[in-house]
């Protein structure tokens, strides 16, 4: 998972680094260091589904499934509130 910092996306796994962009997006990266752009802020076309947002207790989110560990173990569930935009993820 990449987080900004200081006006760039940093991944914390291996420091690799992409330029912040205009709009609010989430970067997860695979085993192999690999960066996908999973949400970005054009959501209109993602499914939706009932999940209790954790900031503004929201009851509609929409969401995405990355394989983002190894083949054997679960999905990584990536939501973001449709009233406040905050992300989450489960796994």
């Amino acid at each position: 998972m990449m987080f900004p910092r200081e006006g760039k996306y940093v991944c914390s796994k291996c420091g690799a680094e992409k330029e912040l962009g205009n709009k609010p997006e989430i970067i997860v990266t695979d085993s192999k260091n690999r960066m996908t752009t999973v949400i970005e802020e054009d959501t209109a076309t993602l499914p939706k589904t009932r999940v209790v947002c954790p900031e503004c207790a929201h009851t509609e989110a929409f969401f995405v499934i990355r394989q983002t560990r190894a083949a054997d173990e679960p999905e990584t569930r990536i939501y973001r509130c449709c009233k406040c935009n905050h992300t989450w993820r489960e796994y």
